[in-house]
This record gives structure tokens, C-alpha cells and sequence, in this order.
């Protein structure tokens, strides 16, 4: 299958008060970096909400509003952000829309929790940080130790540490590698 340009595709990004800092700007500047478009949503578009380690993001729009047809993926960051998010039907919605699709999802460390929640694991390969293997291996998901781990259109990776390789392997998602 021949690689898809990057350019022009579009990812969504989910923020909230106390996101993990590195997990959301790493993906997405390497993201922009590739030509990719992305978009952060939060709850309220326009507000500033803040990172566990004190890094501001202002959102661009407001979860409310998305689609996810305008969008090739979405990027699931951890921090304490995602328990409180993935309680929105909304987000759970949209990211079933984009599993059902076959579209990119991306969850590292906690932002495991979106997707548990959205009903999209069972059955699919993840590693996410150690503390919420529970909780993805009841939700059916077989989970594995490894810096990163590709399962068709999910990416998934458990810490900081890992960013380097889980930027790669969701471009290479979006690319059709």
C-alpha cells in the first residue's frame, strides 16, 4: 500500500486541567512538524487549561463541536485529564467513531482511559503505564510491556520516556505504513 501524504490530514487532541504536559505538545508539535493539522479540544473552547506541571494550553475548540469526519485520528494524552474527560459522552463517542472508521487512535500513558471508557479495547493490543494495566486488561485488551505497541489503528505508549517512538509510530499510522 503506498504511503498517504501527511499533509492535509488533521488530528484531534483532547485537553483538560491537569494533562500530562509532554504527552500532549511532544505528539503534537511532531504532528505539525510532519504537516498534520491538529486541533485541541477541551471542554470550552478558548480556555487556558493548565498541565500537571504547570504548562498552559489554550484550546482551539470545544469538544461539543467536534466531528469526528473532519479528522484522520485522535490523540488520547495522559495526566489526570483523560479520568475526568472520558466520562463525556461525547469524547466516547467520537473516539468509538474513529476506532469503528479505522481511523488513528492514539492513547499514551493514562489517555488509555479514553478508549477503555469508549468501549474500543476488547480484543486490541496496548501498553499503557503499569498503573491502569488493570483496568485495560478488564476492559479486554491484551496488554504488553513494550515501549510502544501498534495494533492496526491504535497506537499506544506508557510514559514520557516513550514519546520519540510513539510520534513515529502514529505518523507512520497516518502515513498507511
Amino acid at each position: 500500500m503506498p504511503a498517504r501524504p501527511l499533509s492535509g490530514q488533521s488530528v484531534l487532541a483532547f485537553v483538560g486541567d491537569d494533562y500530562e504536559d509532554l504527552e500532549l505538545w511532544y505528539p503534537k508539535l511532531r504532528l505539525i512538524e510532519a504537516g498534520v493539522r491538529v486541533t485541541v479540544a477541551g471542554a470550552e473552547a478558548g480556555r487556558k487549561y493548565v498541565g500537571k506541571n504547570g504548562y498552559p494550553c489554550t484550546s482551539d475548540a470545544a469538544i461539543s463541536d467536534m466531528k469526528s469526519s473532519d479528522f484522520q485520528g485522535v490523540l488520547c494524552a495522559g495526566g489526570w485529564m483523560p479520568d475526568k474527560i472520558r466520562r463525556d459522552p461525547k469524547v466516547q463517542s467520537l473516539v468509538r467513531e474513529f476506532h469503528e472508521a479505522g481511523k488513528l487512535v492514539a492513547a499514551i500513558c493514562h489517555g488509555g482511559w479514553i478508549p477503555i471508557s469508549a468501549g474500543v479495547y476488547r480484543g486490541v493490543k496496548v501498553t499503557v503505564y503499569p498503573g491502569i494495566k488493570d483496568d485495560l486488561v478488564n476492559a479486554g485488551a491484551v496488554w504488553e510491556d513494550a515501549v510502544v505497541v501498534v495494533d492496526r489503528h491504535h497506537v499506544t505508549s506508557r510514559k514520557p520516556d516513550d514519546l520519540p517512538q510513539f510520534a513515529a509510530a502514529m505518523l507512520n499510522v497516518l502515513a498507511g505504513k
